[in-house]
């Protein structure tokens, strides 16, 4: 099992106000990253005969663009152009890749309270997840319960996507 998850939100302002810099930045640490840890993690899930790899995406570039986010949302858009690549190239050799795809979440990124207040009334769902619930999905598709599931974005997003 290899699990993806690292990431930044980057500078957040309209798109014209982002420097090259920040916009590089924010791709580096979003997809940059993912690429470099999964070409080093596919050798050695080759040599164990498969296994799964999650990388963790967000509805925000996929079902939805906030503003202030577009170079996190193109980021985290091009995860899914990588999870489809690894599958074409390492599904019938045994490797599963999948993104989980977090709404709002507990976690250090998720700001201060009236930030967090807004980003729930976006969900469905009008809260924010537990970490450990995108950790459950995470579990899902890490697990033999997904033998069959690849190349998938699972939405993990309290129903955001499901009421844009």
């Amino acid at each position: 099992i290899a699990v993806n998850n690292a990431g930044s939100t980057g500078a957040i302002r309209p798109l014209a106000e982002l420097s090259a810099a920040e916009w590089d930045a924010t791709l580096q640490s979003n997809l940059g990253a993912a690429f470099l840890a999964a070409r080093a993690q596919i050798p050695a899930l080759l040599q164990r005969g498969g296994g799964a790899m999650v990388f963790t995406s967000s509805f925000v570039g996929s079902s939805v663009g906030l503003p202030g986010m577009a170079a996190y949302g193109a980021a985290k858009a091009g995860l899914m152009g990588l999870v489809k690549g690894i599958t074409a190239d390492y599904a019938a050799q045994g490797i599963r890749a999948n993104a989980v795809l977090p709404g709002g979440t507990l976690t250090a990124m998720a700001g201060d309270e009236a930030q967090q207040a807004w980003a729930a009334g976006l969900h469905a769902m009008k809260r924010l997840a537990q970490p450990e619930e995108i950790a459950a999905a995470i579990l899902f598709l890490a697990s033999p319960l997904a033998s069959f599931v690849a190349g998938s974005a699972l939405y993990a997003d309290g129903g955001n996507a499901a009421v844009k």
